[in-house]
């Protein structure tokens, strides 16, 4: 009966609300309406209960700090090659701004399946065998979504790019971790494969060149991944956006490559890395056609087709650009020697990476665990680096620094 009792009360049910669905912000006329929504019943609570990237965190707070010496995005340092943005900036000139076809415009594709069959020696037949993407990112989601069910079981091995989990995770699948060991090079082990295989197992995701480990699969050890896959209908997702950074004898080999894994392995490649092309987010997936088929669908409905001018530079870029990416991989080997002796130098034990362009440290001997020593590092004295376990519980007591900087 009183109106200000009732007002207060009112208020008090609101406020209560909107901690709860507006991570308590100053109320406003529209914050105080939508908290009459009961957000809890209408959001997805997966997506609601997935964790944020580890690594934006750390650029979002560096974003807001002068003078900060950042080794945490894995963004190269270098510009994108003139003769790439050339081609662009004359397609605009153009008017070349319209949609091409879904699964990219048939130059572009013809030239991503020359590129592969010169690079890892597979061929694709570009009508219906390569998808060019929104990065590489986009890549593995329609590839997990092609072929995943509610209830399938996904292997990841970590520690591993962020992203894996989360995209397994909301297309319904279940993400069934492997925990790689430092002893092994973070390497995937067949026994540890094998030991992970259940009825329900769907597809393995093959991260190497490995962010954050800079470790490699090499021939030898995916052909005992190939041994352990005979026989059963496990699709294999190779995330080799980094091939062009293989600093071993042999060089990168592409799953695709080995006898028992083709027929069953979507190549996931970009050319952010490649090309320091990152904000140009074009990336591409090559499979068997039976794979594409549903791939091809779900690519369709999710984004039409990828950028119209970030194709037309893709072209020149995977036909041209070969001495470029040969002086950055030169660069990153220095920096990549430089970094790895200067940590062990100073005690903090570093395996050498053989592949993209991190460092992964063993921090443990300071006695602070990953999120620690990152604070304390950025706060004292303003270094970024991304603490181990963003990357899965594995990686505690590690840390990954980016050498793609100057």
């Amino acid at each position: 009966p009183n109106k200000n009792l009732t007002n207060h009360a009112f208020y008090i049910i609101i406020t209560k609300i909107r901690k709860d669905t507006t991570g308590g912000k100053p109320a406003t006329a529209t914050t105080l309406k939508r908290a009459m929504i009961n957000y809890e019943k209408v959001r997805n609570p997966v997506a609601v209960d997935i964790n944020p990237s580890g690594i934006r965190r750390y650029f979002d707070i560096t974003s807001q700090m002068k003078d900060v010496i950042s080794l945490g995005v894995g963004e190269p340092d270098y510009l994108t090659p003139m003769k790439v943005r050339e081609v662009a900036i004359h397609a605009l000139e153009r008017g070349d701004t319209k949609y091409t076809n879904n699964r990219g415009s048939i130059e572009v594709r013809t030239e991503v399946a020359r590129y592969v069959r010169r690079k890892f020696g597979r061929e694709y037949d570009p009508t219906d065998e390569v998808i060019i993407t929104i990065g590489g990112s986009e890549a593995i989601d329609v590839a997990v979504r092609a072929v995943c069910c509610p209830g399938d079981e996904v292997i990841i091995p970590q520690p591993s790019y962020v992203c894996y989990e989360p995209i397994v995770s909301l297309s319904g699948a279940v993400p069934v971790i492997i925990k790689t060991k430092a002893e092994n090079d973070f390497k995937l082990l067949p026994d540890e494969l094998r030991a992970a295989i259940t009825d329900k197992t769907k597809a393995l995701i093959l991260p190497y060149p490995s962010n954050p480990t800079g470790a490699i699969m090499e021939r030898a050890d995916l052909e005992a991944i190939a041994e352990v896959l005979r026989d059963t209908d496990i699709v294999v997702i190779s995330d080799e956006v980094y091939s062009a950074f293989t600093f071993n004898k042999e060089g990168h080999v592409s799953a695709a490559a080995i006898d028992g894994l083709y027929e069953r392995t979507f190549i996931v490649n970009a050319l952010s890395k490649t090309f320091s092309m990152t904000g140009w987010r074009i990336g591409y997936l090559c499979a068997p056609r039976e794979l594409m088929f549903p791939a091809a669908k779900i690519h369709q409905f999710a984004v039409m087709s990828a950028p119209t001018v970030s194709q037309i530079a893709a072209i020149t870029a995977l036909t041209e650009c070969d001495e470029e990416v040969a002086a950055m991989k030169a660069e990153y080997d220095k920096r990549r020697r430089i970094i790895v002796d200067g940590f062990n130098a100073i005690g903090l034990e570093c395996r050498e990476p053989l592949g993209a362009f991190y460092s992964f440290p063993c921090i443990k001997s300071t006695g602070l665990t990953s999120d620690e020593f990152c604070e304390r590092l950025l706060r004292e004295k303003s270094v970024a680096v991304i603490p181990g376990n963003a990357f899965g519980e594995s990686g505690e007591g590690f840390a990954r620094i980016s050498y793609a900087y100057s």
